[in-house]
């Protein structure tokens, strides 16, 4: 069974990370699918963020990196020959999103399964857009995003 799991991925968390290692243990094929949320501005490019994944699940040899900006994502799970999509949840708020959006997704295709996956606890305060934040002050991403992912952020941040 084939699934993507998409994501901005703007940066890669450990809360991700964590959760691409899970699905890749229940599925005979991961697609990380970074793509475009409209609502959010990115601090990394698509290819930056391809590269940051790709480094981190290169020992995975059932899991591979596509950008796809401008598709829905039930479009590119077709596209893709994929036949779910995994979503991580932390709390109740995510849930209801997810749901929301698993209504949707089934309303455009509903051949294509939304699969939610719990957060490991120890990463279920963790989002890109609070690692930016704390990025941004100088603050310890210690054990919350991949190493060089800090050191990536660390970076992109002297630039801006």
């Amino acid at each position: 069974m084939k699934v993507i799991f998409p994501g901005t991925f703007d940066p890669l968390t450990n809360g991700h990370l964590d959760l691409i290692v899970r699905a890749s243990k229940m599925f005979d094929e991961v697609i990380v699918l970074i793509a475009e949320n409209t609502s959010k501005k990115t601090l990394f490019s698509f290819e930056e963020r391809k590269l940051l994944i790709e480094d981190e699940i290169k020992a995975l040899g059932n899991v591979s990196v596509i950008a796809s900006p401008h598709d829905l994502t039930v479009d590119a799970a077709r596209r893709l020959g994929a036949c779910g999509i995994v979503r991580g949840v932390r709390n109740a708020a995510d849930f209801e999103y997810e749901k929301s959006i698993a209504s949707m997704n089934r309303h455009l295709a509903p051949e294509i399964e939304t699969i939610l996956l719990t957060t490991d606890e120890k990463y279920g305060f963790v989002s890109s857009s609070m690692i930016k934040e704390v990025a941004g002050f100088g603050g310890d991403l210690c054990g919350l995003v991949p190493e060089k992912t800090a050191l990536a952020l660390e970076n992109k941040l002297k630039e801006v």
